[in-house]
């Protein structure tokens, strides 16, 4: 099956979408954060996005879940896992503003639902470090949960997928697949980021028909077509368009990069670079009247993820070179598996999306009317979702067959 890819929360500077200012400016080093968290989103895309089809994926998500493995990493493996997820923060520093953005993320908000939490599962009698155990509480909220893996591997799998399930209200399911808890595991780091939010200016269900949405220059598939016409952040470069769509309460917004060729999203994956993905969502979109055409869309995409880290630069933690001796005192630990689950589906309301990541390891005025924009996206495009009052992108991702 093809795949949509959407990379799950990055965080990035404040944009100057007109429609969707918000309050309460990022300290700096929240900001710092953000950064970082924005530019491992799309040096993550550059590697899932290598493979064919739709994807899905929540940088965020990522982010945070080894943001705590960092947590307990020392030498090497702990500058690696630094330099691969852009973390620039020096650590007494990094884990209170994560700390400070999960907090953000999980305050009340009006007209939508978004929260994350974190999870520390760890081997009942193992010997972990309390600052540890301190730190992972004070800053994530992930609480020490002892579990038996070692006699029940198995039961223990089943527990943590029920508590994302919860967390993702019933989106992400079977997170851990079988096999992948053994009696060698001592710890699992797992986090879960929910969100739900209706449009700002919903779309009719009338006015979406099935049309042709073009796979290539030469090839189509009917899929069904929303349809509005509104005022929208527009942004023109000079080989795509893009729009910034806001939910309710304009606290965050989905951006949908669309190349002007049917076969152009190729050539634009190549120019999503750091610096121009932090050029195009700090610039200003300009409120302008805009005939949007977007697919429906509901995809669920499921990684592996040691390998595109590994090539990032993360080679020590998933061998048995890994020094994660800040957990126990000892370099007796691992990551013997990084996986990530993410689920979005996008209607005529509004957009629902979930994501969740295990962390494994094992022992070793009056204005003259201007023509309206025509946005058609009935051809392979780019798309995320942001907070617009940090920065942060919470969801990245492209779709190329919308009825996959």
């Amino acid at each position: 099956m093809k795949r949509l890819l959407v990379l799950f929360p990055l965080l990035l500077a404040t944009e100057a979408v007109a429609m969707s200012q918000t309050p309460n400016t990022p300290t700096p080093d929240q900001s710092a954060l953000s950064t970082g968290n924005n530019a491992f989103a799309v040096d993550l895309y550059s590697q899932l996005s290598r493979k064919p089809g739709n994807l899905f994926f929540s940088p965020e998500s990522i982010s945070t879940a080894f943001a705590m493995a960092y947590a307990g990493a020392s030498g090497q493996t702990a500058t690696q896992i630094a330099a691969t997820l852009h973390f620039t923060l020096p650590p007494d520093r990094l884990h209170p503003a994560m700390g400070a953005l999960i907090a953000g993320l999980n305050a009340p908000h009006a007209g939508y639902q978004l929260s994350l939490a974190d999870a520390l599962w760890a081997e009942k009698d193992f010997p972990f470090l309390p600052a540890f155990l301190k730190l992972t509480n004070d800053d994530y909220a992930a609480g020490f949960r002892p579990m038996d893996f070692k006699s029940a591997p198995d039961a223990a799998r089943t527990t943590i997928n029920h508590w994302v399930e919860q967390k993702t209200n019933d989106k992400i399911k079977d997170l851990l697949p079988p096999g992948s808890v053994k009696p060698s595991t001592r710890l699992v780091l797992t986090n879960a980021i929910y969100f739900k939010g209706d449009w700002q200016t919903p779309f009719l269900k009338t006015n979406t028909h099935d049309e042709d949405f073009h796979l290539s220059s030469t090839q189509t598939v009917k899929a069904p077509l929303m349809h509005l016409e509104t005022r929208l952040g527009y942004l023109k470069g000079d080989s795509f368009q893009a729009v910034s769509i806001p939910y309710k309460a304009g606290e965050l917004s989905m951006i949908v990069f669309l190349p002007n060729a049917i076969d152009g999203l190729p050539a634009f994956e190549q120019s999503f670079t750091e610096a121009n993905a932090k050029q195009w969502l700090a610039h200003p979109y300009a409120s302008t009247k805009v005939i949007l055409t977007l697919p429906k869309f509901k995809m669920t995409s499921q990684f592996e993820l040691s390998q595109a880290l590994t090539a990032l630069g993360m080679k020590d933690a998933f061998h048995s070179a890994a020094d994660f001796s800040a957990m126990t005192g000892n370099r007796d630990l691992f990551i013997s598996a990084a996986i990530h689950k993410a689920f979005v589906d996008v209607n005529e309301e509004g957009t629902e999306a979930a994501a969740a990541t295990g962390i494994i390891l094992s022992a070793n005025a009056v204005a003259r009317p201007e023509p309206p924009i025509v946005f058609r996206a009935d051809h392979a495009f780019l798309f995320l979702i942001r907070d617009n009052k940090s920065g942060s992108i919470l969801f990245l991702g492209r779709v190329t067959d919308p009825t996959k």
